[in-house]
């Protein structure tokens, strides 16, 4: 090392010294960090705060659909509505009938009941409910404490569908209004809707007869009971005991009383 070198480090050494001895230690790395230690942190600057996503107001409800009320029929006589059914031919039913079973029995009757349609000996005789479920009902009507002459007795479509099977809509749509205009022309105290056909179309409900029975109900104004139809009770007669009690509720209605 060069004598002007170590005069340099000579020097260096005593400055040091000399700064250890005043406690400052103030060399270039310590202040550079005491320095950088000492400066304020700069803040980050603060989020802007967004602006506030408008608020959707609630889209109103749509309003309820609410059917108005059928209109009322105007009242006419039985033998007019017969005389404007006809020789029929508004629906396929016409096709394989003998003929038209329009209705029987009382025409000031306080008490209706409104079957499907007829069957094989309903569309021979041309009355309704004289067949096997027509005996049954025969029976539930004097069990009432009625007789088939007290009462009127009519159903849904007026011919007989195929093979017995159901009245299809577009037959019940054709026969609809002359099941109508007789409930108007009768005006009865109470009507007896027998099986789903009948119950349903009554009430624009498509709710099951099982669930529907028993439970007063309205048409028009008029008190209704649905019930089991007297061919389904041939079949499941353990469902008449509850067809009975059925019958009791429309009983009270006339001041009657059965047995338990």
């Amino acid at each position: 090392m060069s004598d002007e070198l170590k005069e340099i480090a000579t020097e260096l050494r005593r400055h040091l010294a000399w700064q250890e001895s005043d406690g400052s230690r103030s060399i270039l790395g310590e202040r550079t960090a005491k320095t950088a230690a000492a400066a304020p942190v700069a803040k980050a600057p603060a989020p802007v705060a967004k602006a506030a996503a408008p608020v959707q107001q609630a889209k109103p409800a749509a309003p309820a659909i609410v059917k108005p009320p059928e209109a009322p029929i105007a009242r006419r006589p039985l033998d007019e509505i017969r005389r404007e059914l006809g020789d029929c031919q508004r629906c396929k039913l016409c096709n394989g009938r003998s003929t038209i079973v329009f209705g029987s029995g009382n025409p000031r009757a306080e008490l209706v009941f409104v079957g499907e349609g007829p069957g094989e000996e309903e569309d021979r005789q041309g009355v309704p409910f004289v067949g096997k479920a027509g005996q049954l009902l025969t029976k539930m009507i004097e069990a009432m404490k009625f007789t088939r002459d007290d009462v009127y007795i009519c159903n849904v479509v007026k011919c007989r569908p195929p093979n017995n099977r159901n009245p299809e809509p577009d037959e019940i749509e054709a026969c609809e209004p002359f099941l109508k205009a007789q409930l108007a022309s009768l005006q009865p105290k109470v009507i007896v809707a027998l099986g789903k056909f009948a119950t349903q179309t009554l009430l624009r409900d498509q709710t099951s007869i099982t669930r529907l029975r028993g439970q007063w109900r309205e048409y028009q104004g008029i008190p209704l009971m649905p019930t089991f139809h007297p061919a389904y009770l041939l079949r499941q007669p353990e469902e008449k005991r509850l067809a009975w009690l059925d019958l009791q509720e429309v009983m009270k209605r006339f001041g009657k009383k059965g047995q338990q």
